[in-house]
């Protein structure tokens, strides 16, 4: 899995609603658990774990059905599904890269079979398949997403914070909020009424940390060391609506 191949599909991947019936080979299917267990953590004293199961495990819950569905588990410690999102978004870019449809869903549901394979409790999963559709956007005109100056008033960053801004989101809500420096940047999310919360809450704590999975590997295309931290200061006075997710360091 290499973080180039990672970064340069940020800029193609899209989210495919339609597959073939055919499942994967075995050899792909052994290359995708291979890759599941070196994925890098946002947060190491997480526990996590990632299983490939097959479409009839799944409640569809009349979205169209996949191949192959692939569960996030993690125990459920303060920042899990950030943690997962960070993860799992390794994954969807590395199957994009690698030619294989992929779309984060949270309508479908594991059924029980499903939820017997890990101890840890369910967050999330990515519909997995050959494409019936296309696999990727050609230009990045093609993503419909809000512009720089809409989630970010750090000026002298552009490069690296353009790919956070094509990170895909639940709903396409684009939950972030970035301010700061290009030293160090704080992430906020948006705050949502009591209706919107119970609805995209969880998911919005998941986008965010696929838009710091699109930081750390755009920073680092750039050549700069990348560090999570967080910040007391930050996380006092971010922009109204917004509250307080992580920061990251970054240095040459």
């Amino acid at each position: 899995m290499n973080p180039e191949d990672l970064y340069q599909a940020m800029f193609r991947r899209k989210s495919v609603r339609n597959y073939h019936s055919s499942n994967l080979s075995r050899e792909t299917l052994e290359e995708i658990e291979s890759c599941l267990l070196k994925l890098t953590p946002l947060d190491p004293h997480i526990k996590t774990e990632f299983r490939v199961v097959s479409g009839d495990q799944i409640k569809t819950r009349m979205m169209k059905r996949a191949p192959h569905y692939l569960l996030a588990f993690s125990e459920k410690r303060e920042g899990h599904l950030v943690n997962v999102g960070f993860m799992l978004q390794q994954m969807d870019l590395y199957l994009s890269w690698r030619g294989i449809g992929t779309c984060w869903q949270g309508i479908p549901q594991p059924k029980k079979s499903a939820l017997a394979t890990s101890t840890l409790g369910y967050d999330i999963l990515l519909t997995m398949g050959k494409a019936q559709e296309t696999l990727h956007r050609e230009c990045v005109e093609e993503f419909k997403r809000m512009a720089l100056e809409d989630i970010t008033d750090i000026q002298g960053a552009d490069d690296i914070l353009e790919p956070v801004r094509l990170a895909p989101s639940s709903i396409n809500s684009q939950p972030w909020h970035i301010t700061g420096s290009p030293e160090l940047m704080h992430f906020y999310c948006r705050k949502l009424n009591p209706m919107k919360s119970y609805l995209l809450g969880r998911f919005n704590q998941i986008d965010m940390g696929i838009a710091l999975c699109h930081l750390k590997l755009s920073a680092e295309h750039q050549g700069k060391e990348v560090e999570f931290l967080k910040d007391e200061a930050a996380s006092k006075i971010g922009p109204e609506g917004y509250y307080y997710v992580d920061s990251v360091g970054l240095r040459d």
